[in-house]
């Protein structure tokens, strides 16, 4: 067989279409695009053989410029005894610096029967269990031909293979264009990304579409579920701090729900348990069979996660104070920490078009609900820029009374081995007397977390709208915190 040929026509080819280059929102340039994820995000980087053979053409030719030469039965038996023999201590992973792809569509007698794909990408190295490291970077040009109606890649050139500069840090997480497919591989519509450093939010990053087509904006707007809970935590211990509310007083005084009314363990009630899940409530009284609120075990006696306690406490303090909860949390932590996207509610201030639509695992949206009715546990709404300062003024006991903080970081209740509820917060006991303090939150289209270490001053708060968001949480955490990111690992997988 002749090397020369297949080629010199190729090259012949790619110049003749050079000024047809396809628009993305072409159907051609996604067909491409999908078999480009496939072959590399599903096949190569994956070590998923049985696919990247499905996608190769059999006259496939592969032309490296420091490998040679290779047709598809060598291409295949070296990929799967060289970088794939031991995926487990050693892996590559291509990443396709996508704002570089360029498709050329390819006819004869005025049907498409070929394209050319030209683009640059990175390589990633992972050892063991380190970090994938950014080793380098290259130039390809792929085509893809119709063979019985369906795409597959016939040839393969993969030149200007050069190491790419690294710093210790340079992992793909630090790199926006590889997190970015990252993202994709993990089907991750958006995610918010903030980093504490020094006590201080240093990093504040939006990545993904709100639109097709259309960045979403770094001021971006998520329900972030259950985080709300230690907003409302705050504001409550702020009005401790004061002196305008109490710990340990019965919220009896102010507050009883009708569904417990005529049960006596409702005088037994106080902040303390609202605040570290202590109630005896379920989560919520819809999951009832009569849909009604109820004790299911004594209050003070043990862990059980409740919004109904938090709901309770907004009313006991709604009804002493004479103001909603959105109006506290706006005097107490909102205005003060500058945190002017966040809110309890949808109201005339709000705006729709940064607002981020949440996704379920198959892609299909939710519809944007738009609470007007303050909820003390849900639906916060705000940005990684308010929540990051946020929870840095929150690992600093900013404007609590330094007694009311040190009750906020005890250890009330056990929830598994090193894992406790304080006053708002999970806290891990990570050994060496260092500690963290952790919230996550879960609703359809929304998977968010933020975790602070309050010895290090380090911090990361993550938010993604799709509900298997959490896959990303691990390597995140792990990258950006480092040896305690593991130990939090551990303790949560425990």
């Amino acid at each position: 067989m002749t090397k020369s040929s297949p080629f010199l026509l190729f090259c012949i080819l790619f110049i003749s279409i050079i000024h047809a280059q396809t628009k993305k929102t072409d159907p051609l340039y996604k067909t491409i695009m999908s078999k480009d994820s496939l072959f590399f995000s599903t096949g190569y980087n994956t070590c998923n053989i049985t696919q990247m053979e499905n996608l190769l053409s059999d006259t496939f030719e592969f032309y490296h410029d420091k490998g040679g030469f290779e047709n598809k039965e060598k291409f295949i038996i070296d990929f799967k005894n060289g970088l794939c023999k031991s995926p487990e201590t050693y892996q590559l992973k291509r990443v396709l610096v996508e704002k570089s792809t360029e498709i050329y569509p390819m006819y004869k007698d005025g049907k498409i029967y070929a394209a050319i794909q030209n683009g640059d990408h990175l390589f990633y190295e992972k050892v063991g269990n380190q970090v994938d490291k950014l080793v380098g970077e290259a130039k390809f040009t792929h085509l893809w031909v119709l063979e019985n109606t369906e795409w597959k890649l016939k040839n393969s050139l993969s030149f200007n293979h050069h190491p790419k500069q690294t710093t210790d840090n340079d992992t793909m997480f630090d790199n926006d264009l590889s997190m970015q497919s990252w993202l994709k591989e993990n089907t991750i519509p958006v995610l918010g990304l903030g980093i504490i450093e020094g006590g201080k939010l240093q990093q504040v990053k939006v990545f993904g579409d709100s639109k097709k087509g259309i960045s979403v904006p770094q001021n971006a707007s998520f329900n972030v579920a259950s985080l709300t809970k230690p907003v409302t935590a705050m504001v409550t211990l702020r009005l401790v701090s004061l002196g305008k509310w109490d710990l340990d007083e019965p919220l009896d005084n102010y507050w009883t729900d009708p569904d417990v009314i005529s049960d006596p363990r409702h005088t037994k009630l106080t902040t303390r348990m609202i605040l570290s899940h202590q109630t005896g409530f379920p989560n919520w009284r819809w999951m009832n069979t009569d849909r009604k609120l109820n004790f299911q075990f004594d209050p003070g006696t043990k862990y059980q996660y409740s919004g109904e306690g938090f709901e309770y406490l907004r009313k006991a303090l709604e009804k002493k104070l004479g103001k909603s909860l959105e109006q506290l949390a706006k005097e107490l932590i909102f205005k003060p920490l500058k945190m002017n996207d966040t809110s309890y509610i949808w109201d005339q201030n709000t705006d729709d078009s940064r607002f981020v639509t949440g996704y379920n695992e198959k892609g299909n949206a939710y519809p944007i609900e738009k609470i007007i009715t303050v909820n003390a546990a849900d639906d916060l709404h705000t940005t990684i820029e308010d929540y990051g300062n946020f929870m840095a003024s929150v690992m600093k006991g900013k404007k609590l009374k330094p007694e009311i903080f040190r009750e906020m970081i005890r250890k009330q209740v056990k929830v598994k081995e090193n894992k406790y509820f304080g006053f708002g917060f999970e806290i891990y006991d990570l050994g060496n007397g260092e500690y963290a303090l952790s919230h996550s939150g879960a609703d359809q289209g929304t998977r968010c977390i933020a975790i602070v270490l309050p010895d290090s001053g380090k911090g990361i708060i993550i938010f993604t709208n799709i509900d298997d968001g959490y896959k990303v949480y691990e390597k995140l955490v792990v990258h950006y915190l480092g040896e305690q990111g593991k130990k939090i690992v551990e303790i949560e997988t425990r």
